[in-house]
Parts: C-alpha cells; sequence; structure tokens
C-alpha cells in the first residue's frame, strides 16, 4: 500500500488488482490527524485477520467522506458506480431487495475502505450455498455502558456473561469494541435459527438482570440504563448487525474493534481505567504478539 502522503490519485495493487485510490492526505480523524492513506494502510495489514471474519457475510458500511467529524450514513446497497468484479449477494429482509457487497479479498476490503467506509458491520450469520442467510455460526451479546458507567461495568458483567455461556458449553471471546463497551461472541455450531439464538440471549439477559439489578438491564428503555449495562441480546436477530472485529471506528480517535483475554478484562473489571479501546497501531502490535484472538468464534 501507498505511503499516506502522494498525488491525489494513485494506482496501486490490491489482492492482485490495480486499484486508483485518492486523497491519501486528506484527515479522516482530526484529533490524531490520521489520514485516509492511514486507513487504507491500516487495512491492507490487518487484512489477513480481518477477511475470515468478514468472509461470507455481507458487510453494511458507515460512511465518513468528510472525516469524522463531518457528517456519515450507513450504507447497506453497493455504492453507485460499484465495479462489476466486486462481490455481491442480493438480499430481501423487507419489501426492497438490498444488493450488498461481500468482502472476499484484499481488493474489495481496500475499495470500500477508499470511499472512506470506515466502520464494517456484519450480521451473526453467513449466506447459505442457496445464496440465502442460513443459520448463525455464532451467538453476539452487545455490552452497551450508560452514563455512569464504563469498560470496568462492562467488563464485570462479561465475567458473568461468560460463566453462563460457558456453562451452555460455549467458549466465550470479548471484544472491546471501539466505542463505548465491549461484545462477547462464542462459536455456534448452525444448527439453531436467528430467532432461536436470540431467544436464548434474551433468557440470559433477563437471568442477569435478576441477579444483578444494579449492574445490568436487559430493557432498552433509555431511563433504565444509568449506572448500568445494557445487556443487548437483539444483535443476534437476523437482521441486526454488529461491527465485526478489526473494524475501525468513526470516533475522535482511530479506534478498533479489538479480541480481548480474559485476563485482560479480569484486570479491568478490578479497577478503573485498566482496560481501555485500543486504536489501529496498538491492534497491528497486539496482532503480532497474540495472533487472532477472535480465532475461535471462525
Amino acid at each position: 500500500m501507498p505511503e499516506p502522503t502522494g498525488p491525489a490519485k494513485v494506482s496501486v495493487e490490491a489482492g492482485g488488482r490495480r486499484l486508483v485510490v485518492s486523497s491519501l492526505d486528506k484527515v479522516l480523524y482530526p484529533a490524531t490527524e490520521t489520514t485516509k492513506g492511514e486507513v487504507l494502510n491500516y487495512y491492507a495489514r490487518i487484512a489477513p485477520v480481518l477477511l475470515p471474519h468478514l468472509a461470507g457475510r455481507p458487510v453494511t458500511r458507515v460512511r465518513f467522506p468528510h472525516g469524522v467529524e463531518g457528517l456519515n450514513f450507513f450504507e447497506k446497497n453497493l455504492p453507485s458506480g460499484a465495479p462489476d468484479w466486486l462481490p455481491r449477494v442480493t438480499l430481501t429482509h423487507t419489501s426492497e431487495p438490498i444488493t450488498y457487497p461481500l468482502v472476499t479479498g484484499l481488493d474489495a476490503l481496500t475499495y470500500l475502505a477508499n470511499l472512506a467506509s470506515l466502520e464494517l458491520h456484519v450480521p451473526q450469520w453467513r449466506i447459505g450455498a442457496d445464496g440465502q442467510p442460513a443459520n448463525p455460526d455464532r451467538l453476539v451479546v452487545d455490552l452497551d455502558p450508560g452514563p455512569g458507567a464504563g469498560l470496568q461495568e462492562c467488563s464485570t458483567v462479561a465475567l458473568l456473561a461468560r460463566d453462563r455461556l460457558t456453562a451452555l458449553g460455549l467458549d466465550p471471546v470479548p471484544v472491546t469494541s471501539g466505542s463505548k463497551g465491549m461484545q462477547l461472541y462464542a462459536a455456534l455450531p448452525g444448527s439453531h435459527s436467528s430467532a432461536d439464538i436470540a431467544t436464548i440471549a434474551q433468557a440470559l439477559a433477563q437471568e442477569l438482570t435478576a441477579a444483578h439489578p444494579d449492574l445490568v438491564v436487559w430493557k432498552m428503555t433509555t431511563s433504565l440504563r444509568p449506572g448500568k449495562v445494557f445487556f443487548d441480546w437483539s444483535q443476534n436477530v437476523a437482521a441486526k448487525t454488529t461491527i465485526s472485529p478489526y473494524s475501525l471506528r468513526g470516533r475522535t480517535a482511530p479506534f478498533v474493534a479489538t479480541p480481548r483475554t480474559w485476563a485482560e478484562v479480569e484486570a479491568g473489571a478490578a479497577a478503573p481505567g485498566v482496560l481501555t479501546h485500543a486504536t489501529a497501531d496498538e491492534v497491528l502490535d497486539r496482532i503480532e504478539r497474540f495472533g487472532d484472538l477472535a480465532a475461535g468464534i471462525l
């Protein structure tokens, strides 16, 4: 990949394909002066571990064409002018069909990143052999801290949820979201529908709320959340998507959805400020040290 400076348009090789990328010196994260070129460089370097988490899943993007301090928008359909080679799948969730991109290689990832698609969101299921959504191959719990709560409270709830999920025979993986809270993922055999998994996750949320009412809330009601962690079970509904592990976030700094060790989560629960969100550079360093800590959910 090119350096984050240079002419307005540059031809690069990505995944064996020549692509034109532009505005590499455009600042997308003003607080850290992170440029579009640096974003493209991050996605090129993280691709070996990111691409397996995107494989077979329709990708919804959050685009920040004028940087994180400008307007942003969710994009499900293929962007206007998408090249013919870009893999895609057409699904009908409502009355209108939506054609999503499938990110099968560095070429597709680079094409989307060049459009300032900082955030990559995916469902918990993959496209089946019939071209339609298969049963989910993973469960997800989104831990969303309310006002006055943060990663310490999320870590405490994550440990409680780990015990319940382990008792169900699952092997959960914690991920700091890069935004506010955390997610827990666990691989599934694909033998149950999204509705079944959502029901199980909801029951777990209700159980933890009943056992720890001062810490956990399972209802979406905003007024119930101050000082607590919203245990969002609904991310398992077939129509919902969650930020992919290793995706950037459109926050003040280039934070990344980062898989963690349980030792890190335990330390985060023990004291405030110990567990913080990781930046792109920190995540690249972590890959060198740990490899893909979320490989178990593939």
